[in-house]
């Protein structure tokens, strides 16, 4: 049985922790509310712009941009570039390990084609450089600052590789915001631009009412400018879901932390008290015994 000193110890040591986990929570949530407020004014033109740009692919020639190209014949060795969006921090439950957990279990469902990483976070960065696979980029240490200037050299490494051929398609894994109890592990394809799929009979896509273009400049012009802004605008997106979806897992972890640590003080606390009034009983017994004896 552990004496009342150690117990006393113990109580200490939770209330600290109890102190660290609840100050975190608080910075979480005060993080949150900047993070969601930036994802909920960005993704309703990301949106918007990602149905567009997917009507729009479905209705022009593939050749028109080479961003277009769908490559539906792939070549022997054909490869895909995965980014992995993870956090630079843990204590956020299984936040990173579910985006982890999707980037292994789609290289293991591609069997066909080779897999290169981009990572982008620390966690991931730590988990797949020391497993042997291929990485063409790396980054860690974004999210403190995240601007738009970030998601731009993401996209442009994407782009480049896309367009040189050393890649066929191009993937973004990362946990979507959904709400602060909820976040949803993505994994989207980025490149080639994905193409409505157009109903023959009725002439309309399935996702809603067929739209036709008027196209000022010429299409080549305007796809040069659009197709690669249309890339770096997504990109934006994931990282914002992924930063605001880390803060919210995080304040749930550690308002779990804070109440299982609570949950701890009190049964060390009732323990600590059984223990003493036991030292009691028994120093009770010795006085009544020796007098007795005399």
């Amino acid at each position: 049985m552990p004496s009342l000193l150690d117990i006393r110890r113990r109580i200490r040591a939770v209330k600290s922790t109890q102190q660290i986990t609840k100050a975190m929570k608080m910075v979480a949530a005060s993080k949150l509310r900047r993070a969601q407020d930036r994802i909920q004014h960005a993704r309703p033109f990301a949106t918007q712009m990602l149905r567009v740009l997917n009507s729009l692919a479905g209705r022009v020639d593939p050749a028109a941009h080479p961003l277009l190209d769908e490559r539906t014949e792939l070549r022997a060795g054909g490869k895909a570039l995965l980014f992995v969006i993870t956090a630079d921090r843990g204590l956020c439950g299984s936040f990173n390990a579910n985006v982890i957990k999707a980037a292994a279990n789609f290289i293991t469902e591609h069997p066909e084609r080779q897999v290169a990483l981009g990572l982008v976070g620390r966690r991931g960065r730590d988990y797949y450089a020391k497993r042997g696979f291929e990485v063409r980029y790396e980054r860690i240490n974004l999210f403190g600052k995240l601007q738009f200037e970030d998601a731009r050299d993401i996209a442009q490494t994407a782009v480049d590789a896309f367009v040189g051929g050393e890649v066929d398609r191009v993937f973004l894994t990362y946990n979507e915001f959904r709400s602060v109890m909820t976040q949803r592990v993505v994994v989207e394809q980025v490149l080639p631009i994905p193409r409505t799929v157009l109903d023959a009979a009725a002439g309309a896509a399935q996702t809603g009412p067929a739209v036709d273009y008027l196209y000022e400049p010429a299409p080549e012009e305007l796809f040069k400018t659009l197709l690669p802004r249309h890339v770096e605008v997504q990109v934006y997106r994931a990282l914002l879901e992924s930063n605001a979806a880390f803060y919210a897992a995080q304040m749930t972890a550690m308002d779990a932390a804070t109440r299982n640590s609570g949950e701890m003080i009190e049964s060390l606390t009732l323990y600590m008290n059984k223990v003493r009034q036991a030292a009691i009983t028994r120093e009770i017994i010795e006085v009544v015994s020796g007098a007795g004896a005399l």
